[in-house]
């Protein structure tokens, strides 16, 4: 009885010991951490081999395999094709605001950046270490991993609550472990990873460094390869990109800083409809040479004909009910001769559609630059006036005069839990769908 007792215990205590307690001699490196999230086998001789020979770890890797591959054949090897055949002359730097974790979609579209910023209200957490877990956390924490993913891989979009509710409900929280999955099942190998905030001139500094405002953005840096070992970097930033915070963080001085590059906006809950988002509004309009997104990005009456050259592709199916009010009837005129696609993201993801922005015109300077709505030639669209930023909501700004419909009591009532000095739809990015 005692034996049996003890041969109990010690079992007990290997599935629950930490597994640095298994191979304290050996850290893991970001790479096999990343495959391993991922559901992929590490490395020969990694300490995480071991991790692979259990039964949770193996149903995670086979529900991945199962995941991936569909949205491989439905959605990211079409779109690859797409990219390759009408995105040309890509830049170096993609701007990807309003991302969340979404590395997956940034490189189908754009393969060929070498510098991918990121931004959204998900915190990084902490740089994952497998070893530091036991093996039950480390199984909640893969299973809380698919479950924010789910609708990603099914739609094409995060829905805010219960992604942040899943990166924050076990020890494997923040955005990282998703990016390294992204990563790896991109193919990519993941060299280094460090987390760092920003100082009063956008300089990324080591996250435990004094002084800094406590505005200051804060962010992750993930150095990794292509499968042809070129090497490129990723930024995460957890920071606020409304008019209140894009500058205070040091995140504009950032970005700037980056020069001109391409940018990508896909379902953004409309917030660059926004007086609120105006700042990155006006940001995407003068540093971007190209700028690909669906109807949720910069409206259509803030482009010169001047300075841009509009590209639809797929169909222009108008708003889900929840933001009808960001009808546009001039994009739906522009959607009326647009090229044919074979895939969907956003909201419309079973018929969508892409607008391309290439730039025609010169590079605006540094100056800042104001950017407004542009009235249309037969004078049918009218100028917005941004709203003044106040403590009180501003007003969404929509690029053509439309009524918007009522809202149902419980939506309406949904809105009113919004933080007071920020247009509705920021509620949305902060905690509804992207």
């Amino acid at each position: 009885m005692i034996q049996m007792f003890r041969t109990t215990a010690l079992a007990a205590t290997l599935f629950l010991a930490p597994l640095a307690g298994i191979a304290n001699a050996q850290s893991a490196s970001p790479d096999d951490t990343a495959r391993v999230l991922a559901g992929l086998r590490p490395s020969a001789g990694s300490p995480l081999v071991g991790l692979t020979q259990g039964g949770a770890w193996q149903g995670h890797a086979d529900r991945f395999n199962a995941m991936f591959s569909n949205v491989e054949s439905r959605q990211l090897k079409r779109i690859r094709g797409w990219s390759s055949a009408k995105l040309k002359d890509p830049s170096p730097v993609l701007f990807y605001m309003f991302s969340g974790p979404d590395f997956l979609y940034a490189n189908a579209f754009f393969p060929n950046a070498t510098t991918y910023v990121m931004a959204g209200l998900e915190p990084t957490g902490p740089i994952p270490d497998l070893t530091k877990m036991s093996r039950e956390s480390l199984a909640s924490g893969m299973r809380g991993i698919e479950v924010s993913l789910r609708s990603l891989l099914a739609y094409s979009f995060f829905i805010t609550k219960e992604m942040r509710h899943e990166l924050t409900a076990t020890r494997m929280s923040g955005t990282l472990p998703v990016l390294y999955v992204f990563l790896a099942r991109s193919g990519k190998t993941v060299r280094d990873a460090s987390l760092f905030r920003l100082d009063q001139n956008g300089m990324p500094q080591p996250e435990n460094t004094p002084g800094l405002s406590p505005n200051a953005a804060r962010g992750a840096k993930i150095v990794f390869a292509d499968p042809d070992g070129r090497e490129k970097t990723l930024y995460y930033f957890s920071t606020n990109i409304a008019n209140d915070g894009f500058k205070a963080s040091g995140f504009a001085k950032f970005v700037e800083r980056l020069g001109t590059g391409d940018a990508f906006v896909k379902s953004a809950s409309y917030l660059l409809h926004s007086g609120g988002f105006s700042d990155m509004r006006n940001f995407l309009l003068t540093h971007t040479k190209l700028l690909l997104q669906d109807d949720t990005g910069v409206p259509v009456s803030y482009f010169d004909q001047a300075k841009w050259q509009l590209r639809p592709f797929g169909r222009y199916a108008g708003p889900i009910s929840i933001f009808a009010q960001h009808y546009q009837p001039r994009m739906a005129r522009l959607f009326s001769h647009s090229e044919a696609i074979d895939f969907g993201v956003g909201y419309n993801w079973r018929s969508s559609g892409l607008l391309a922005a290439v730039r025609t015109g010169a590079v605006a300077s540094d100056a800042p630059v104001d950017v407004q709505p542009i009235a249309s030639a037969t004078g049918d669209v009218q100028i917005i006036k941004e709203a003044a930023s106040d403590a009180t909501a501003p007003s969404a700004a929509t690029d053509e005069a439309k009524p918007a419909p009522k809202k149902p009591r419980k939506q309406a009532q949904k809105r009113a839990h919004a933080p007071s000095h920020y247009a509705a739809p920021w509620f949305f990015w902060n905690g509804g769908y992207r």
